[in-house]
């Protein structure tokens, strides 16, 4: 989904803190540890598959994540923080 330009970052900001906790916990891992699947977040953040799903979907809503095919398995998504974010 694409992001929109037009947003400020105080309305990015507001994004982030109206998101879940399970939201920001895959963001800050994205943050840290870089570009990774969902199966990969599930096992760093010891959350569900089913709660990281929703909170990439979330996430690529917001316009802080950003999502491509799998270079090694075009079944898979690999997530990683929009680089146009203030601070990236």
């Amino acid at each position: 989904m694409a992001r929109s330009t037009s947003r400020s970052p105080a309305e990015q900001d507001t994004d982030i803190l109206d998101l879940p906790p399970s939201a920001k916990l895959v963001a800050k891992t994205l943050e840290y540890e870089g570009e990774a699947t969902q199966s990969q977040l599930a096992e760093s953040t010891l959350l569900s598959p089913r709660t990281v799903r929703d909170a990439v979907t979330r996430l690529e809503e917001s316009g802080i994540v950003m999502s491509r095919i799998s270079f090694q398995d075009a079944r898979q998504r690999v997530y990683s923080l929009d680089e146009g974010l203030p601070g990236r």
